[in-house]
């Protein structure tokens, strides 16, 4: 799909905020780390993209109660949503001067329970267009990769079900988003205050 950046200038896809805080020790290195194993952009954001992916797990799946918000919380507890995991990839890429922001999907459970999804693009040189990628985490049913010409998503959109590709590309977090994540004192909790849409 096209994204449509919501900052004309990419140097916004490159900034460090409160929550996508790469200028952090603890984001810094974690890059550091990861990028002594590439030796090009391509395959830093790959290894980037795997490590949020594999290393950090989802806190629905492990069933950790906490709630991150800040990219290097999230690389210090080791727990996040997609939400955050999104944040901590975005973080990392940028770390790395990689183009990279926040984009999500509207999903249903089969037309009910709506929720929306955290996704990130990238930019990397060379290449004219964003490619998005998923670094929620993979389990059973859940299969999504590295790819920059054909997306492997952890889940693709049913229309028929009302779900939706949002075409905005963040540079921050939304307010909603942001809003929830700040505000619940658990997993429980923001589980009540996830954004149904954007």
């Amino acid at each position: 799909m096209e994204l449509i950046q919501q900052t004309p200038d990419i140097a916004a896809y490159l900034a460090a905020d409160e929550a996508i805080d790469h200028d952090h020790p603890q984001v810094r290195g974690v890059a550091a780390e990861l990028a002594s194993r590439a030796d090009d952009a391509y395959t830093y954001a790959r290894t980037a993209f795997a490590y949020v992916r594999d290393t950090i797990p989802h806190s629905a799946d492990s069933g950790d109660p906490r709630v991150t918000w800040r990219a290097s919380d999230v690389l210090a507890t080791r727990t996040g949503i997609c939400y955050t995991k999104s944040i901590a990839l975005t973080a990392l890429l940028r770390a790395r001067a990689v183009p990279a922001g926040l984009c999500y999907q509207r999903l249903t459970d089969d037309g009910t329970n709506p929720v929306v999804h955290g996704l990130v693009a990238l930019r990397l040189p060379g290449r004219d267009r964003w490619a998005r990628v998923d670094p929620r985490g993979n389990r059973p049913g859940v299969d999504a990769r590295f790819s920059l010409d054909t997306e492997r998503l952890a889940w693709a959109v049913r229309e028929e079900l009302g779900e939706i590709d949002y075409p905005a590309l963040h540079a921050t977090p939304p307010a909603a988003v942001l809003h929830a994540l700040r505000s619940a004192q658990d997993r429980t909790e923001l589980w009540r205050m996830l954004p149904t849409q954007l």
